[in-house]
């Protein structure tokens, strides 16, 4: 088991240090570019064909991709704690979970330093539409337009701007209906933003936030037909027996089939089946959800994309897009993501910057979501904030790999719900150390020879060094970054924007 240990020096040296500059300033380049960054909720990259993966050839999308061949698609994004708000949190303020407050689902605390509103700060007009899941009102942007919490796939609500509750609480705010399949109300609401509500004599920063591909999958209607008669590709890992690993596989209920929350089980269709066929036919329709509800979020990609090149915007738009984290499509036999296992770890990320990075380019570099803040104000000309763990990866946007860049990175799920157990990691470009802390069992991959993580090489006399190696490097990860590891997450910091509720 890992000691307490005391963070102060090491929280100190994360403000101080690892930043190149920890005075805040406003100085800018020219021209000043604006910003689209375009975010789907549990869009993960195995389903974004620029990766080309299994599903590449059943369900292209071909408006994504078109980001990676105009700009950059990185190999090795990473989301520092693998659900919905504790990573937008993260992308919002360039902390760690412990730092920001947001362990897992509670409300962010506004007080402190944003994205937003940094950016505003940076002469940036800003605004954000669609997901939000933040739970506490939006501070820092000049428009916005979110849906309550998860919010409806079919005749989306919305919290407009000017109509939120004085409890601080998104979900208490005033309710506007809208006709339609959200992905497509979303980018309506974008469109409209980037025409009509934009002033015209500043730089944007804008967030479109896409509820899709989040559970329960309800596409719109018109894909009902897409991929009825094509039978989806299955992992190699579908039927996992979970030999050889932790006990938190074999205890948690992401599993496909589980009787958590009827997602996945699909009882009236698969009640003549049993065993692996009926599994196999669980996966089926699961899949073609998921990817209907993809291919209408690329659909709704293109229409923005077409838009920005219509209008001129395209010549100085930095746009950006990811998923909120990694997402088990069938890997393991799971869904859903939480596990530090690669599919759930790992965001898709697609860059275009036009003049400054070289079309159809790759990046192996080591990149994490509480990277990005600090990536959009280096790009946007402003200085880094001291209170920001993230670095930028403008350099490797550039085609540039600094010497000192990252080589490992560090990860920490606190339990919530599925009885998916909690755990930290270390993960490097050749192994993965996992440990499982409240059932005090570890697991460690060999990604090279195992990228499949089917191996638990953890009691293998011949990797003590690696253990040793990467439990030292753990270890320094959370000193470095002021994480204790006997802080479960049960204490979060809500902040005066997001009272206790009644």
């Amino acid at each position: 088991m890992f000691r307490r240990r005391s963070f102060l020096p090491a929280i100190c040296g994360v403000l101080m240090l690892s930043l190149p500059n920890p005075v805040w300033s406003n100085q800018k380049r020219e021209p000043t570019p604006n910003f689209l960054f375009i975010m789907s909720d549990d869009h993960t990259s195995q389903a974004v064909s620029a990766y080309g993966g299994r599903l590449a050839r059943v369900c292209p999308t071909p408006n994504i991709d078109r980001i990676a061949r105009e700009g950059m698609l990185f190999r090795n994004c990473f989301v520092t704690n693998s659900i919905c708000t504790p990573s937008r949190s993260a992308i919002m303020t360039g902390k760690y979970s412990h730092m920001n407050g947001v362990y897992k689902f509670t409300a962010m605390d506004q007080s402190q330093p944003t994205l937003p509103k940094l950016m505003r700060k940076a002469g940036y007009h800003t605004a954000l539409v669609g997901k939000y899941h933040l739970h506490s009102n939006p501070v820092g942007l000049d428009y916005w337009s979110v849906l309550p919490g998860q919010g409806r796939y079919h005749d989306p609500e919305f919290i407009e701007m000017g109509d939120q509750s004085p409890t601080g609480w998104v979900r208490d705010g005033k309710r506007t209906a809208y006709r339609g399949h959200s992905s497509d109300v979303i980018a309506g609401k974008a469109l409209d933003y980037l025409k009509n509500r934009r002033p015209k004599d500043k730089p944007f920063m804008f967030f479109c936030h896409f509820k899709a591909p989040h559970d329960t999958w309800e596409y719109a209607r018109r894909y009902g037909d897409f991929l009825e008669d094509v039978e989806i590709p299955e992992p190699p890992n579908l039927l996992d027996d979970y030999q050889g690993r932790s006990d938190a596989l074999k205890k948690t209920l992401q599993y496909i089939g589980s009787d958590w929350g009827n997602h996945t089980n699909f009882r009236r269709e698969t009640k003549h089946l049993e065993g692996q066929t009926r599994r196999k036919m669980q996966y089926q329709l699961y899949m073609k959800k998921y990817l209907r509800c993809v291919k209408g979020v690329d659909d709704n990609v293109g229409r923005i994309l077409d838009y920005l090149d219509e209008s001129g915007l395209a010549e100085n738009t930095i746009v950006m897009y990811t998923g909120d984290q990694g997402f088990f499509l069938g890997e393991h036999g799971l869904y859903d993501k939480r596990f530090m296992y690669e599919e759930a770890l790992r965001m898709p990320f697609l860059v275009r910057w036009p003049g400054r990075i070289t079309p159809g380019s790759t990046s192996d570099g080591m990149i994490l979501n509480v990277d990005f803040a600090p990536t959009i104000l280096d790009a946007a000309g402003a200085g880094p904030h001291p209170a920001i763990q993230g670095r930028s990866f403008v350099p490797l946007l550039e085609g540039k790999a600094p010497g000192d860049w990252r080589k490992s990175m560090y990860y920490r799920y606190y339990y919530s719900h599925f009885k998916t157990e909690p755990h930290f990691g270390v993960r490097t470009h050749e192994h993965k150390l996992v440990y499982f802390d409240r059932i005090d069992q570890w697991e460690l991959y060999d990604l090279k020879r195992d990228p499949l993580e089917m191996n638990n090489i953890y009691d293998d006399p011949g990797h003590k060094d690696v253990v040793k190696k990467l439990q030292r490097e753990l270890g320094r990860l959370q000193n470095e970054l002021g994480d204790d590891p006997g802080d479960v997450g049960n204490n979060p910091r809500l902040g005066d924007l997001a009272p206790k509720a009644p």
